[in-house]
């Protein structure tokens, strides 16, 4: 059956991409979790979605500009009361040896080349022992290439928001075992081809109950939502479907 993956941790009800949101995604019983990584100043990978911190934090500026000691005086619950931190990738690697989560690290380098974060991330992966439950994923596919050939071990796949001719092929020739497209870009038939040919599909971002009903419905390798809870009991009532 598919897979539920929390999209920035459990991030319908919790501030997205913080140790909250991510506890409460296992809580919740996902299967996995989806997050985003960056590079601070002096070269730590943190867990944010941004290259700015604007958005989800009390702080203003680029990521990139910080260190990691000064990125963590930010509060990632904006609108919230009580303080959390950026998580840092190692703090979340740690934590997983306490569960059996798999975590897809969308590496945020599309925008901004932060040089060096494929082998870094490998790195800490490999140290946490996490190569058979880690996806890679980028909008950067030569991003994606550089981490197949640099730790083959561990699954990558591809993001993209249009349309592609047999995916499944284009996957292939990257070496990647999956793909994570926009939703709107794939057809069930599309879907379908790629699973018959041996590559996983996981759409991004899957919130309507009608979209999640279509995936759980072909058997969809995987989806990624922000309401892990809802994918979750809407696939337990098609599980007790005759």
């Amino acid at each position: 059956m598919t897979q539920i993956f929390a999209h920035r941790g459990y991030s319908a009800l919790f501030a997205e991409n913080t140790m909250n949101a991510f506890i409460a995604a296992e809580k919740a019983n996902a299967d996995g979790l989806e997050l985003d990584v960056q590079l601070t100043k002096d070269g730590e990978v943190v867990v944010i979605h941004d290259e700015k911190v604007d958005r989800t934090t009390t702080g203003s500026g680029f990521v990139k500009n910080f260190t990691f000691n000064e990125i963590r005086q930010f509060n990632a619950n904006k609108k919230g009361v009580k303080k959390e931190p950026i998580p840092s990738l190692v703090e979340v690697l740690e934590w997983m040896q306490s569960n059996q989560l798999v975590c897809n690290i969308e590496l945020k380098n599309n925008l901004l080349p932060y040089e060096g974060i494929e082998e870094k991330v490998i790195r800490l992966v490999r140290k946490n022992n996490l190569m058979d439950r880690i996806i890679i994923s980028s909008f950067n596919h030569y991003s994606i290439v550089l981490c197949y050939r640099t730790a083959p071990e561990i699954e990558t796949a591809p993001l993209f928001n249009e349309r592609i001719y047999m995916p499944w092929i284009y996957a292939k020739s990257i070496r990647a075992k999956g793909i994570h497209p926009k939703l709107a870009s794939v057809s069930d038939d599309i879907i379908k081809g790629a699973m018959e040919n041996g590559i996983a599909v996981r759409p991004y971002t899957v919130n309507k109950e009608a979209d999640i009903n279509r995936l759980l419905k072909i058997n969809c390798t995987a989806l990624i939502t922000d309401d892990p809870v809802k994918a979750l009991k809407m696939k337990k009532q098609m599980e007790r479907r005759p």
